[in-house]
């Protein structure tokens, strides 16, 4: 199992390109970014921890321009969103900058994708929350159609383009990986027919992503990679995940200054290396 940093890049903490760097050094195999473009004032939508929206979700950098920092000092680092909200940005746009990282890192690029939960902030982009799983699905159909076709079109009903001329076209082929998150049904069957791997939260219990990886094998993808998105740093836990056929853990980075990030990374290192 291989072992990843997930966290929020924010003005008041670390770095991106120092981070990415200190990554690399310790034997991390990749960074997922999480995303919001802004917080309403006005917000009804509970946030799903359960408690006052951390002050991170106010505060963070764009992941693209967050991961092409980090690619800078780095050479092996996957440089993933994890997720981006495909259904507040433009399909075009996104289709660029996640080709454009993946062009910048020599193809290093990985594009986490979800439906978000922030009810205002997705009805602010003009984004109707009834229909953003359908949107999602053909924002994904498109983005690939972009990717993989000198002359792009796409018709659909939320998403619809005669055809365009894009580039860069991305390095790797066919595209780069699109990381699918979440796991309730939707999330799944999204999994199951557009994704290339699943990115589930670390409220996903070890035994629930063991039954997930054997039903999608009954969908006729059983060599679906699975990656967690902020796990917890619990040797047990990490070794249930790898018993449950986990192929990455991702560890859920505070967002703190320099120094105190470091020693953080520093003890993530040392239980990576413990469970490996």
């Amino acid at each position: 199992m291989d072992f990843g940093i997930s966290t929020f890049v924010t003005d008041e903490g670390i770095r991106p390109d120092v981070l990415g760097e200190a990554l690399e050094e310790r034997g991390f195999d990749s960074l997922f970014l999480a995303e919001h473009s802004h917080i309403p004032v006005s917000r009804e939508t509970p946030y799903p921890g359960g408690e006052d929206l951390p002050r991170v979700y106010y505060r963070t950098l764009d992941p693209f321009v967050a991961l092409t920092a980090a690619a800078v000092n780095t050479s092996e680092l996957v440089l993933a969103t994890g997720v981006a909200l495909l259904i507040q940005r433009d399909v075009f746009h996104a289709a660029k900058e996640v080709a454009s990282l993946d062009l910048v890192s020599r193809g290093r690029a990985a594009f986490g994708v979800g439906v978000g939960w922030n009810i205002e902030e997705m009805v602010d982009h003009g984004t109707d929350p009834r229909t953003r799983g359908a949107l999602l699905d053909e924002q994904i159909d498109a983005v690939k159609e972009i990717w993989t076709r000198e002359q792009a079109e796409f018709h659909g009903k939320h998403v619809d383009f005669d055809p365009v001329f894009s580039w860069p076209k991305p390095v790797q082929t066919p595209h780069p990986p699109i990381y699918v998150g979440g796991s309730s049904r939707a999330a799944l069957r999204r999994v199951s027919e557009r994704g290339d791997a699943w990115l589930p939260t670390g409220v996903v219990r070890p035994e629930k992503v063991r039954l997930i990886r054997e039903w999608l094998a009954e969908q006729g993808r059983p060599e679906m990679p699975s990656t967690i998105f902020g796990g917890r740093a619990d040797a047990e836990v990490i070794r249930q995940y790898a018993e449950a056929g986990l192929d990455r853990f991702t560890f859920l980075l505070p967002t703190l200054p320099e120094a105190e990030t470091l020693v953080a990374l520093d003890d993530f290192a040392r239980l990576a290396a413990e469970s490996r």
